[in-house]
């Protein structure tokens, strides 16, 4: 083929592209006029305007009919982004997440929510409820275990105090870099992160380290990001776009010690019900009187009606002066099926039920 053929060939193809463009742009269009009416709709009704079934739903129906090169992650991606812009037609978002901005949070948040809504970056997690329990922000992004080092304990004792819901969960990978401003490891003295980070890489650290180096928990990476800037012999393990954006240079990618690390995130609102989507997850927190068998009557309960338990974590209750306990639980299936319904029945005293929301991981 000539220079001049394939020229030729060239601008043909991206005359193709850009016609295929300007449809797209026509169709997505007429999507949101479509959305703003539904929007009208709900705001009518006062309904909630996000719905994950509905949108998992959509995604679903979109991969099993898809016979082009785009993959179900690819088309997540898309229509994710597509749905955040059209809820933000419907009523614009604030969403409060565990902060400063790029923080593994944030980025768990605009997974979700995308580019168009409103973040507000929030300096804990106790704050975050706390935005989203007096209205300042619609929805609130915290972590709530690493597969790798277990439980958030702060996030579960907080869902026990608030008033909250559970709309939906995250499931997402977790790597960290090792930035600093010097070229060698033998020059830094002294690593910041959060403690949890610490816990992720303590191989990457033994290793390059041993004993010869300051690990300081610092309350998020971003800050870590700035001390390493600002001090002599300081680096800090933060996720990669924190070093870019603020300019720290990378040293290590990747160097967390699985790689099947990742973070479960809750997504969280007041007064927020989802509804059935098929492939639905249940949390509640039960606090059993401190008896012999109690818990194992509750547990039983769900046995008895054929509820698969996903998880099961006990916490302190911190109430009385005994030494009594919550049990943070996750079952399969939406408390309004009606074998769920019957066990929350008999032993609601027992039972808070934070949410069902379609389940991700």
């Amino acid at each position: 083929m000539t220079p001049e053929i394939e020229k030729a060939e060239l601008a043909k193809l991206r005359d193709e592209i850009d016609a295929i463009d300007n449809q797209l742009l026509q169709l997505i269009n007429n999507r949101m006029d479509v959305v703003r009416r539904v929007g009208e709709l709900k705001k009518a009704n006062n309904t909630v305007i996000y719905r994950p079934e509905r949108e998992k739903s959509i995604i679903d129906r979109l991969d099993g009919q898809n016979n082009g090169l785009l993959n179900k992650s690819a088309i997540e991606a898309i229509f994710l982004e597509i749905f955040a812009i059209s809820r933000n037609l419907e009523l614009p978002e604030k969403i409060a997440y565990l902060g400063p901005e790029s923080s593994f949070t944030h980025q768990a948040a605009e997974s979700r929510f995308g580019a168009m809504s409103e973040y507000l970056p929030i300096s804990s997690i106790t704050k975050v409820f706390e935005a989203v329990d007096t209205g300042r922000a619609r929805y609130g992004v915290v972590p709530i275990e690493n597969n790798q080092e277990g439980i958030v304990s702060e996030t579960i004792d907080l869902l026990g105090q608030f008033d909250l819901s559970i709309v939906a969960e995250i499931a997402m990978p977790i790597h960290f870099a090792f930035g600093s401003k010097h070229n060698s490891i033998k020059e830094i003295k002294k690593v910041y992160s959060r403690d949890i980070a610490f816990l992720q890489c303590k191989n990457f650290i033994a290793e390059s380290f041993g004993e010869n180096v300051e690990l300081v928990p610092v309350n998020s990476t971003s800050r870590a990001v700035k001390l390493a800037l600002e001090e002599e012999g300081a680096a800090a393990l933060c996720p990669k776009i924190a070093a870019k954006q603020a300019g720290l240079p990378i040293l290590f990618e990747n160097v967390e010690d699985s790689e099947d690390n990742f973070t479960r995130f809750l997504i969280l609102a007041k007064d927020f019900i989802n509804q059935k989507s098929g492939n639905d997850k249940t949390t509640i927190l039960a606090q059993v009187s401190n008896e012999p068998g109690a818990l194992a009557n509750l547990l039983q309960g769900f046995y008895d009606a054929g509820i698969n338990l996903t998880k099961i974590e006990s916490r302190p209750a911190k109430k009385g002066k005994n030494f009594s306990y919550q049990f943070f639980i996750d079952f399969d299936g939406h408390f309004n099926d009606e074998n769920a319904e019957k066990v929350l029945t008999e032993f609601s005293e027992n039972i808070k039920c934070l949410g069902s929301y379609v389940k991700m991981c």
